[in-house]
């Protein structure tokens, strides 16, 4: 594992009073170039009226879990405010993994761009797709690692 400084990742801004929510969102990608994907999505999520990126981690470069025959992975963390409800947060990360992309091609195989919800304000959400907190968060070095680089780690949880 190893943990790198890129565009963007990490940065850190105040809160901005107007949103309804507090997200922190994983970043995952092990196909093409990575880093520069991150920085282009930055980038979309900034220019995005719906969201206000708040923070953002350092990347962490690691091995891939459950399927291993496959290329290393890059993880960071985003934590922005939107006022989006978790089931329409959900739908636009699908849709903008699938700009990005993103196919699914079999569970925990390689891929352009993976965004999931990692925390959603501090609500616990159980609905078929969507379960927040994100299952094992706490279990994966990918998760865990970059959330350990923000600034407001301790405000989180």
């Amino acid at each position: 594992m190893k943990l790198e400084r890129i565009r963007f990742f990490p940065t850190c801004k105040k809160a901005k009073k107007h949103f309804a929510h507090r997200v922190v969102i994983g970043l995952g990608g092990n196909e093409g170039d990575v880093k520069k994907r991150f920085v282009k999505l930055y980038r979309t999520l900034l220019n995005d009226p719906r969201f206000f990126v708040q923070e953002s981690s350092a990347v962490l470069k690691n091995p891939p879990f459950g399927y291993l025959n496959q290329p290393d992975f890059y993880n960071a963390i985003i934590v922005m405010q939107t006022s989006l409800s978790a089931k329409a947060l959900l739908k636009v990360l699908l849709h903008t993994e699938h700009l990005f992309g993103r196919v699914r091609l079999f569970k925990n195989g390689p891929r352009t761009l993976d965004l999931d919800i990692i925390f959603f304000d501090n609500q616990k959400i159980h609905q078929p797709n969507l379960i927040v907190p994100h299952p094992r968060w706490s279990e994966r070095a990918s998760v865990i690692v970059p959330l350990f680089t923000l600034k407001s780690f301790k405000g989180l949880r």
